[in-house]
């Protein structure tokens, strides 16, 4: 089992969240799986960029993002270099720390951010 720990998100998650998880998941079904209600407009189909995460801890552990991955990540609200699509990420067997950005770009779209 992996163990990850999320870090606090005023409204997915206010106090952090620490669970286990199958390596072989995607961070994405691990974070739904867990109570962590995740956007993933997409279906997790690798098609917008709602389930970004960055991955403050852990990040070598992933397997390297595909091309589509990578052209979608550069859409992503608040991009930084450990920053993933969730839905895209699989879980090796190192602990991961997941920060879940604030927004996502269909939350500023809809101009729900503040």
């Amino acid at each position: 089992m992996t163990r990850i720990i999320v870090l606090p998100h005023v409204e997915l998650c206010p106090e952090g969240s620490v669970f286990e998880a199958e390596p072989g998941q995607s961070v994405c079904d691990a974070l739904l799986a867990n109570g962590i209600e995740i956007e993933h407009a997409c279906e997790k189909s690798c098609a917008c960029t709602t389930c970004h995460v960055v991955v403050r801890e852990g990040f070598a552990s992933l397997g390297e993002a595909d091309e589509d991955e990578e052209d979608l990540l550069d859409k992503a609200w608040g991009l930084e270099p450990t920053s993933r699509l969730s839905c895209q990420a699989r879980l090796a067997d190192q602990e991961l720390v997941i920060e879940i950005p604030r927004y996502t770009i269909n939350m500023v779209s809809e101009g729900k951010h503040g």
